[in-house]
C-alpha cells in the first residue's frame, strides 16, 4: 500500500520557503530556495495563488518510491495531514489524493465523510459510486470521527454530544479556543453530526475571514 510504504521512510524535505520561479498549468510550480529550484506538485487552488516572483512557504510531503521522488506542496498543515491520511487509505494513491483535495478542502471533506454525502464525493474526477462508498467507510474509520456516538450507542445529552464533537475538532487541528467559542454559539439541542457540520462551517468561515 502506497501510504504504508511511504510511511516507512522518513521525509527528507518537510517544507520549502523561497520564491516562485515558474508555474505550470498541469499542476506544478518551480520554487527557488537558496539558489536551488524544486519542482512541486500542487492542487489547482494553490497553483492559482502562486504568482511568479512572489514569496512562498509550502508544507511538503516528500513521496519516495523505488523509481521516483515527488514533492507535493500544501499551503496549510491541514491540507498536508489530510493528504497523508488519504494516501494511507487502501486504494488511494497520491494522484487520487490530490484530486480529492483539489475538489474538497479538508473541512469540506470532513463534512462529507461525517454526513455520508456520497454525491459530493463522486464529484471528484475518477471517483465513481462504488469507490465513493468504499472511501466513505474507510475514511470514517481513519479520521476517527466520533459522530456515530448518539443515543443509539448509549450516549445522550448535550454534554456527551459536545464532548464527541470537541474531540473530533481537536483531531482536525482546531485549537481549544476556537472550539470553545464556536460551541458556545451553536444551538443547545443538536445531534453530534449536525453540531459537527455546523461547527466546521463556522470555523471555516472564521479562518477564511
Amino acid at each position: 500500500m502506497v501510504g504504508f510504504e511511504a510511511g516507512r521512510r522518513r521525509e527528507m524535505i518537510g517544507s520549502l520557503r523561497g520564491s516562485v520561479l515558474e508555474r505550470h498549468p498541469e499542476g506544478s510550480v518551480l520554487i527557488e530556495v537558496a539558489g536551488v529550484g524544486y519542482s512541486v506538485t500542487v492542487i489547482p487552488r494553490t497553483l492559482a495563488e502562486l504568482e511568479p516572483t512572489s514569496p512562498v512557504f509550502l508544507f511538503i510531503y516528500h513521496h519516495i518510491r523505488e523509481d521516483a521522488q515527488t514533492l507535493f506542496g500544501f499551503l496549510t498543515r491541514d491540507e498536508k495531514s489530510t493528504f497523508q491520511t488519504l494516501i494511507g487509505t487502501h486504494g488511494v494513491g497520491p494522484s487520487l489524493a490530490m484530486a480529492i483535495l483539489g475538489t474538497l478542502a479538508p473541512s469540506a471533506l470532513f463534512e462529507v465523510v461525517a454526513s455520508g454525502d456520497l454525491a459530493a464525493l463522486t464529484l471528484v474526477p475518477g471517483v465513481g459510486k462504488k469507490t465513493a462508498e468504499r472511501l466513505l467507510i474507510e475514511l470514517k474509520n481513519r479520521l476517527s470521527l466520533p459522530l456515530l456516538h448518539d443515543s443509539q450507542t448509549g450516549h445522550s445529552g448535550r454534554s456527551s454530544v459536545v464532548s464527541d464533537v470537541r474531540e473530533a475538532l481537536l483531531g482536525l487541528g482546531y485549537t481549544e479556543g476556537e472550539i470553545r467559542e464556536v460551541l458556545r454559539e451553536l444551538p443547545a439541542q443538536e445531534s453530534a453530526e449536525t453540531l459537527l457540520r455546523d461547527a466546521l462551517q463556522m470555523l471555516g468561515v472564521r479562518r477564511a475571514g
